[in-house]
Order: C-alpha cells, then structure tokens, then sequence
C-alpha cells in the first residue's frame, strides 16, 4: 500500500555530483526526506522537505552542497548532491513521515514510519 522507491545512487569521483529520486505512493506524507548510514555509523538525517509549503532542513554537514526539492504532481522528492566528498559515502535511505515534527526531532529517524529500500553512493578521492 505505501512504498517509497529510492533511485540514483552510484560512484563518483570525489567534487562530483549525483540526484537521488524518491517515488512515494500509496498515501501523502506531511515530511519526507533522505537519510544516510555508512558502515559503523548511526544513521544521520540528510535533509528533510515539508511537503505542503516546500520549507527544508539540512544537517550542517551538507548544507551549500545538498540540495532537497519536490514536484508534488509527481509524488516525488529529489536530492540534488554536489561537491560530493569521501565522508559522504553511505547507504542513503528515502523517508517519509505524518507526524508533526519540529526543531531537531526533523532529523532523527526514529520519527519517521515509511522508509525505502535504500540506494548505494560511494564516492572515491
């Protein structure tokens, strides 16, 4: 019934960029946003996207790099990555939310209730 459905990961040369995809149906979601976990890490929120008026969240580790948007006729949320560096390789996780959520508690994944299936990025120096 609700899938999330995460594409575009890949390598990439370190400086490089990629875009992430996430096709969500089967409901509408008030939060939805991308999340990472590399190997021996917690998982860390990414960035998260509000999906009635378009107001965004970024951890301070991708802000001026990342960038999340929308296209609601398209029931898809993007993530724009440039000036990709080694420390951001990591499986990067689609995830969505009906929860009211302010201040930090928008970026911690135990906030969120659907999650996606995950796509690779590995980024090489």
């Amino acid at each position: 019934q609700v899938q999330l459905v995460e594409s575009g990961g890949g390598s990439v040369q370190a400086g490089g960029s990629l875009r992430l995809s996430c096709a969500a149906s089967g409901d509408t979601y008030r939060i939805m946003g991308w999340f990472r976990q590399a190997p021996g890490k917690e998982r860390e929120g990414v960035a998260v996207i509000y999906t009635d008026y378009g107001g965004t969240v970024y951890a301070d580790s991708v802000k001026d790099r990342f960038t999340i948007s929308r296209d609601n006729a398209k029931n898809t949320v993007y993530l724009q990555m440039n000036s990709l560096k080694p420390e951001d390789t990591a499986m990067y996780y689609c995830a969505a939310s009906r929860l009211v959520l302010i201040g930090t508690a928008r970026l911690n994944s135990k906030n969120y209730n659907y999650w996606g299936q995950g796509t690779q990025v590995t980024v090489s120096s």
